[in-house]
């Protein structure tokens, strides 16, 4: 039997979660058009065409919040992985929120060893085309977001926070600890790369406004995943009173076509009148 048809390992699901999270996020991002679609390369992974960021600055941002979420996946701490995409004021517009279940206690678990009734390595990665296959439609589900598009900087402002900023939209990566846990990088010396998030851009703080998307969940038998995707209150708001706007502009421009056919009718008889 081939390593790929046996049970999968902590640390194999592990590993193969972290890595499916870092191409989710550059799909996001090209998807959803934060960044302009000429800094993408198109590749293919899990048998599947998807579209890989090739600004250094941008890339090396993601795989070093991913790792760091990896570590913390070891510690089986992770509730959910949160995309956040913001407008310039730092307002949460959409998130793409992958929720995490360990599924066995990894106290004392050899974690290189294929966990009893686990999915195989190579029935993951037809889940993992499935969810990119759906992320890749989701314009369909939640319409375009109208931000993003604009001329893209290489200057990074980068600050700890696990932002990335450009022009008038960002992104950021918000981890959400099980049970209020800390980020295990801050019990060394090194400086954590995580800080509080703000609590705008979590799942916390939602709005009852906001709408949930349901994009696609998998269970392993050692890690579960699902990805949501939720419009924020924020946005949902927004695109209320745009839609509002644009009636009441077409009804004004009905009346006012109305207005004008009218008084053109009126024209027409004065002047059969006077013939």
């Amino acid at each position: 039997m081939s390593e790929y048809e046996e049970p999968l390992t902590f640390n194999q699901t592990v590993q193969a979660i972290a890595e499916f999270i870092e191409v989710a996020i550059h799909t996001i991002l090209y998807v959803r058009q934060v960044y302009p679609a000429e800094i993408f390369l198109r590749r293919k992974k899990y048998d599947t065409p998807v579209f890989q960021s090739r600004h250094p600055t941008l890339n090396d941002y993601i795989s070093g919040a991913v790792k760091a979420v990896a570590d913390e996946l070891v510690h089986g701490q992770v509730d959910k992985v949160v995309v956040v995409i913001k407008d310039k004021e730092q307002v949460a517009l959409e998130r793409y929120i992958f929720s995490i279940e360990t599924m066995i206690n990894i106290e004392g678990y050899n974690k290189d060893i294929g966990v009893e009734d686990a999915m195989t390595p190579s029935s993951l990665i037809q889940y993992f085309r499935s969810f990119l296959i759906k992320l890749n439609m989701i314009e369909a589900q939640i319409g375009p977001l109208e931000l993003g598009g604009k001329t893209f900087h290489c200057e990074l402002i980068y600050r700890l926070d696990s932002t990335f900023y450009i022009d008038d939209i960002s992104f950021a990566i918000v981890i959400e600890l099980k049970d209020d846990a800390a980020p295990s990088g801050t019990s060394t010396k090194e400086p954590p790369p995580w800080i509080p998030a703000v609590t705008q851009h979590t799942t916390a703080g939602a709005q009852n406004e906001a709408e949930l998307h349901i994009v696609r969940a998998v269970n392993t038998g050692v890690i579960n995943l699902s990805l949501a995707v939720q419009e924020s209150g924020e946005k949902v708001l927004r695109e209320k009173q745009k839609r509002e706007a644009l009636k009441k502009k077409q009804k004004e421009e009905a009346k006012k076509a109305e207005e004008e056919a009218e008084e053109a009718r009126k024209n027409e008889t004065k002047e059969a009148q006077v013939q």
